[in-house]
């Protein structure tokens, strides 16, 4: 490691301010990135500015259709809700299913949201539910949030405080998960929204996650696991590395998202 300047703010307009304060400040949350970048020296900040005392970040609450969860909620905080259990089981399933115990007992819905890995599971679960992103300053859709390979719409300074995932209808997450890092080769979120529209988004395949417009439109068609499984994605822009090519992942989504459906069905009975 190397010298930097840790601080420790107690309020949001306290962080951003630390964060304006330093052109190479960084907003440090649970850890499980920044930390090991650091470690690596892929990352070097001259000042961390910890999240991790700021009142009102953290917490779970269910206002009206939708479920808000606050940045610094850790993921096995979201996993053990009993309201994120009730309105959208899917999305506490996958919060259970990230990294390990280590992992989801610092790492933070915030976090991951904001450092927008490519493998990660959170995204496709925001995207999936089309929830949107509160900041200090702004509410951001999901589809305007991800932008590309470890990129997002945030704006030099600004801190994601909250998000509201609103309540579906129904929802299913699988994901095909690498086994020494947990994260998604593939993970395909389903989701039939309170209005009906089927949506499909996809980590762990692309260079940022999206949504898989050809099984969305089968599915559309016929909400079943044949059509899901039937649908064509193309290899072009995936993800091809010493796990998988972009062939493979290709041909993993529309398996997923098969069996997400299958999930959805057999819990509707």
């Amino acid at each position: 490691m190397y010298e930097f300047e840790y601080r420790r703010p107690a309020s949001v307009p306290e962080a951003v301010e630390m964060l304006r304060d330093r052109e190479g400040a960084k907003a440090l949350a649970g850890g499980m990135s920044l930390l090991s970048a650091m470690k690596l020296r892929l990352a070097s900040p001259d000042v961390l500015v910890d999240l991790g005392r700021i009142e009102g970040m953290s917490g779970i609450r269910l206002e009206g259709a939708e479920v808000r969860i606050g940045a610094m909620t850790r993921h096995a905080q979201v996993a053990a809700s009993a309201e994120v259990g009730k309105a959208i089981p899917a999305l506490a399933d996958l919060a259970g299913r990230i990294g390990d115990r280590q992992v989801r007992n610092r790492g933070t819905l915030g976090g991951s949201l904001a450092n927008s890995d490519p493998a990660a599971c959170y995204p496709a679960a925001v995207l999936g539910l089309d929830a949107r992103i509160e900041t200090d300053r702004r509410s951001i859709a999901a589809e305007a949030f991800f932008i590309d390979l470890f990129e997002t719409a945030l704006q030099s300074g600004e801190l994601i405080t909250a998000v509201r995932f609103p309540v579906p209808r129904s929802a299913a997450y699988v994901k095909f998960h690498q086994p020494a890092s947990r994260f998604a080769l593939v993970g395909v979120f389903v989701a039939v929204t309170g209005s009906g529209e089927v949506r499909v988004a996809v980590t762990g395949a692309g260079p940022v996650v999206f949504r898989a417009a050809s099984i969305e439109s089968a599915l559309a068609r016929e909400f079943s696991a044949a059509a899901a499984g039937a649908a064509a994605v193309s290899a072009q822009g995936l993800n091809s590395d010493m796990h998988g090519d972009a062939d493979y992942r290709a041909h993993l989504i529309p398996v997923l998202a098969a069996r997400a459906v299958a999930q959805i069905l057999e819990r509707q009975g």
